[in-house]
């Protein structure tokens, strides 16, 4: 045997699952085709920047996360708790009161929606966050649109705060996403914080990687199909193990187990550096208009004096989809911003662009919380996206999972105790 368990993917399923696997004794391999571990979990260093690829944050109260990652270590620099929405010529703090209560009577005032909505965002606000997690999954499902519907919000406040807000989570530009999914994300923002690890959203998995043993994880290493007891690495090279954990993106994972190709949302995402930043402060901007091809806007060196070299400002701006031509899409997106935050606008200069045309599953209904990891052969589990829903909260879950159904099936050849 080449190794006890061999883990396909070192994003953070991959990267979970092996450090539960040698909790239990079991010595995983981790097999990893691109060139670093953490999977769509990466940041690039360019020119004294540091450019997260696509729009991603932690939302610290995640439970998975919690008990995975040391925060102190991560150095977390957490966003407002709210938004910047932009509408009617110019920009509208939308605040949670529950954690910022001395923006209550600005919130009263609002003109983001009507004083009606600002009621029935408590009753929301309840809900999701009564019970546990498997009585929020075991809910009767409809859409987040449908479900933002059902509860009257206007159409003022579904435009100019739920809408931008909440596509830009799942990219989903109708909110069609499962009502279900949409209740967790808001019960995460509601109870924690939303932030960026001070040195890139890439820290969060090179830190889980520190827990695992050299020669572990074998970067470059393609796996082209599962046989039996054995991976074909596209190398050509045979490996036996005991077991085989799928730990990979879900189309990643469907070629491997033949099946299906799954629907995928995308996004794209542009990096600019600026002489200052548009706006100070720590707020997330989202367009509130209705129209136009931003969706939102943040300066990650406000947050974090790493993220951009000094006297030098981040500005990142995503867009829903990928399909549009990169420089005719900067055009448009100049021309919106110049109304934005004026002329200046016109001098930043452009670091990178990620296009990401599978950046997340499809989460509409019917979508299910994870109990157990799922197994597709003899020998063969999931996890991560082909497992259950998507989130940083159920990658490492379901890494977890994944790693206990090994552990009751494949015996450690010694007891051992690892950190």
């Amino acid at each position: 045997m080449d190794a006890d368990v061999i883990v396909i993917g070192a994003g953070l399923s991959g990267l979970a699952c092996a450090i539960h696997l040698r909790k239990a004794g079991i010595e995983p391999l981790v097999l990893e085709a691109g060139d670093q571990v953490g999977g769509r979990v990466a940041t690039e260093r360019r020119d004294g920047f540091l450019l997260d690829r696509g729009f991603q944050v932690l939302q610290t109260w995640y439970p998975e996360a919690r008990r995975m990652l040391d925060y102190q270590a991560l150095d977390l620099r957490p966003f407002y708790p709210g938004a910047l929405s932009w509408f009617d010529g110019r920009l509208h703090r939308v605040s949670d009161i529950w954690r910022r209560p001395l923006r209550l009577p600005q919130m009263l005032v609002s003109p983001v929606g009507t004083a009606a909505d600002k009621l029935r965002l408590l009753r929301l606000r309840h809900q999701a966050l009564a019970g546990d997690l498997a009585a929020l999954y075991a809910r009767p499902e409809t859409s987040a649109a449908a479900r933002l519907e059902a509860l009257g919000f206007s159409p003022r406040i579904r435009e100019r705060f739920f809408l931008p807000f909440f596509s830009g989570v799942f990219f989903d530009p109708e909110l069609a996403v499962s009502s279900r999914a949409f209740e967790f994300v808001f019960r995460a923002f509601a109870l924690g914080d939303t932030a960026l690890p001070a040195g890139g959203m890439a820290q969060i998995p090179r830190q889980l990687a520190t827990r695992l043993p050299n020669g572990t994880i074998r970067l470059g290493s393609r796996v082209e199909r599962i046989e039996r007891d054995r991976v074909l690495l596209e190398s050509g090279q045979r490996l036996r193990a005991r077991a085989v954990v799928i730990a990979t993106d879900v189309n990643a994972a469907a070629h491997l187990l033949d099946e299906p190709q799954r629907p995928m949302r995308a996004t794209t995402c542009f990096h600019f550096a600026a002489p200052q930043p548009p706006l100070e402060g720590n707020a997330l901007v989202i367009n509130g208009s209705g129209h136009g091809v931003v969706n939102s806007l943040l300066c990650p060196s406000n947050l974090s004096e790493h993220y951009a070299p000094p006297e030098r400002a981040l500005v990142t701006v995503n867009c829903l989809g990928a399909a549009h031509n990169p420089d005719t899409l900067e055009t448009q997106i100049r021309q919106e911003l110049a109304d934005w935050f004026g002329e200046a606008v016109g001098g930043w200069e452009r670091l990178a662009v990620h296009r990401i045309p599978q950046a997340l599953p499809l989460q509409q209904p019917p979508v299910q919380s994870l109990r157990t990891a799922p197994q597709r052969g003899e020998r063969v589990w999931v996890c991560g996206e082909m497992a259950g829903p998507t989130s940083i909260h159920w990658a490492l879950s379901s890494g977890r999972l994944a790693a206990e159904a090994v552990v009751g099936s494949v015996r450690p050849r010694a007891v051992r105790q690892h950190v």
